[in-house]
């Protein structure tokens, strides 16, 4: 399974959210190259990027932090948040994304989210699946819509996406360990998909269980910033 680990970019600050909720941000380092070079040194290949001020506006905001990172470090990095048209995504490949993920995009445009499936194929196009209840939620979790989580990723593996990333919105950023239940049903439902978890990862120990459930990946956030889970454990998790 592989470790991504995540920064939440506002303002080009490295911050975290709790459920998504903007009047929580918290602040935890203003240069987010420092965290990805920290992250590198410890073994780790992966890093998930999100611009949240993309995700509340109608266009990627936050590119040259990307750029950065992806010319400073060997990180293969999939970014999300703001993508909205073909520049935006143009931009963030050249900026140096390695893959991205269309959550919002593809519920509200899912003709353009197809199109790039096709023209970039599965595996550098990402499913975002975020859900609240089991429910999808788009422009930065800002809303909710009516279509089921499961039904969602199956109508994709139709168009043969194969990574999805999974964030159960009320879990995220709350340190109270992942959803395990939602993962396992998803898994059963959806064969054959590359899952990522997203959310909740609170202790060290919830890594191997979701590496058991059949977990792709998994993103860690808030964990490694509030020091739940140190660099070192996910050193030796990888190394092992």
């Amino acid at each position: 399974m592989r470790i991504i680990p995540a920064i939440d970019i506002i303002n080009g600050k490295c911050v975290r959210l709790s459920k998504g909720d903007y009047n929580t941000k918290k602040i935890y380092n203003e240069n987010p190259l420092e965290i990805a070079k920290s992250f590198e040194a410890h073994g780790i290949e992966y890093l998930h990027l999100v611009d949240l001020d993309g995700a509340k506006s109608n266009k990627i905001i936050n590119h040259k932090i990307l750029e950065q990172i992806a010319s400073k470090t060997s990180l293969k990095i999939d970014f999300g948040g703001g993508l909205k048209s073909d520049d935006d995504l143009r931009i963030a490949f050249e900026s140096g994304a390695n893959q991205i993920t269309g959550g919002s995009i593809a519920v509200k445009n899912p003709e353009l989210f197809k199109n790039w499936i096709n023209l970039h194929g599965t595996d550098k196009i990402i499913l975002g699946a975020d859900a609240n209840n089991r429910k999808i939620a788009v422009s930065g979790w800002l809303e909710e819509s009516n279509e089921e989580v499961i039904s969602f990723i199956q109508k994709y593996q139709k168009e043969d996406i194969s990574y999805v990333i999974c964030t159960d919105i009320a879990k995220d950023g709350m340190l109270e360990g992942p959803s395990f239940e939602l993962y396992e049903d998803i898994l059963k439902e959806c064969p054959n998909v590359k899952l990522i978890a997203s959310g909740g990862i609170s202790t060290f120990n919830e890594l191997p269980r979701l590496a058991e459930l059949g977990c792709e990946g998994t993103i860690i956030g808030k964990a490694i910033y509030e020091g739940r889970i140190t660099l070192k454990q996910l050193e030796n998790f990888i190394s092992n």
